[in-house]
């Protein structure tokens, strides 16, 4: 309430076009903008390679996840949301994504969803690490398992608890009156929501953003591809891609800070080692809070 919350405070002074968009384009759904970055697979499995024969366990989604991090530690304005037709900025960087467990000999899989705070000069063997506690988390029980699931499971025990614990927390989030533990627990209230569709062996999609929380940005990693591609020296070969679907919030800002956003993003696809050391220097639009442990 009065543009402050316990996950953001309201901008100030912004770019007025910017500022005007939520009235234009009140849900999140009617501002979705859609792209395909198109990773170089080669140079990452080298380097996944590389940092697993010294006792590190990278997969793709750390490079991207740790990618991110840092883009936000120079970008800011890629970590801001909007909530009743306001712009705010995050005070935490917050990543969510789907754990999956059982499946084998036939089972149906179970899904967990799990969400991981982030600092902004975290480096990717920070990123690995809190990664990895948070699928263990997922792939938990009982009071081991995260607390979303925990909360979900309680709604759906009595009939029509879940319809009206959900209805009041529309309007409370609309005023930025949920409380504090609601918002670490949603994983709907995040910076990214990020899909590994490649694990199930199927390809990049174009993720809905979910009008309920405040998530600006899905990114959906598909399998490799093989595609005809320029060379140097004016020939053409084939090349191995990863796709990744991007799903955005355009009204949290341009299309011009958007493109730089994901160029930087693009230097530390090419070149990861970048993110093996913590950022000289890191950009906020609000006063970060630390991250939490993963619960």
């Amino acid at each position: 309430m009065f543009g402050i919350r316990s996950d953001g405070r309201r901008l100030k002074g912004a770019d007025p076009i910017v500022m005007v968009t939520p009235y234009i384009m009140p849900t999140r759904v009617d501002a979705q903008n859609f792209c395909t970055l198109m990773l170089d697979y080669d140079p990452l499995v080298r380097y996944i390679k590389e940092k697993r024969l010294q006792g590190h366990n990278m997969t793709f989604m750390t490079i991207i996840l740790a990618a991110y991090v840092r883009v936000v530690s120079q970008c800011p304005e890629l970590n801001r949301f909007v909530s009743n037709k306001q712009i705010f900025a995050r005070n935490r960087i917050s990543v969510s994504f789907v754990v999956i467990k059982g499946g084998e000999n036939g089972e149906v899989p179970e899904e967990s969803v799990v969400k991981v705070e982030f600092d902004p000069g975290d480096t990717i063997f920070k990123v690995e690490e809190k990664i990895r506690q948070a699928i263990a988390l997922g792939r938990g029980e009982g009071k081991d398992t995260p607390l979303a699931n925990r909360l979900a499971s309680v709604m759906l025990s009595i009939p029509g608890l879940a319809t009206l614990v959900v209805t009041l927390a529309r309007v409370l989030d609309r005023y930025g009156l949920l409380p504090g533990f609601l918002y670490d627990a949603s994983p709907f209230h995040t910076s990214l929501f990020i899909s590994n569709m490649a694990s199930l062996n199927m390809g990049s999609i174009y993720h809905h953003l979910y009008n309920f929380g405040t998530t600006s940005v899905f990114l959906a990693l598909g399998k490799v591809e093989r595609s005809l591609q320029p060379l140097p020296g004016g020939k053409t070969g084939y090349k191995n891609q990863l796709p990744l679907g991007v799903t955005t919030d355009e009204r949290i800002m341009g299309g011009a800070n958007y493109a730089r956003c994901f160029e930087v993003m693009r230097e530390f696809f090419k070149n990861p080692a970048l993110l093996e050391t913590p950022p000289e220097m890191i950009r906020t639009e609000t006063k970060m809070r630390p991250a939490r442990p993963v619960r």
